[in-house]
């Protein structure tokens, strides 16, 4: 089964968010990404169309932009 993506940027907003989708979800069925840590995977969240972060992107491949955090183009520097 394919799991929700959780793309975050390590900022206390982001952690906060963080906290409450493994909590709402579950963590078995959540891959966070730290997108500061992991930047190979900053084009991948571009390209699920995620443009800021935090976001949730579903796994049927919806993008629940939760707050603005940082913009994807941002991460890309």
């Amino acid at each position: 089964m394919a799991k929700h993506v959780f793309y975050h940027a390590g900022c206390p907003v982001c952690v906060s968010a963080e906290q409450d989708i493994v909590t709402l979800i579950g963590k078995e069925n959540v891959e966070v990404v730290h997108l500061g840590d992991q930047k190979d995977r900053v084009t991948e969240a571009d390209k699920a169309g995620v443009k800021s972060v935090p976001a949730l992107v579903l796994e049927g491949g919806n993008v629940l932009h939760i707050n603005f955090g940082a913009s994807i183009e941002d991460l890309k520097n």
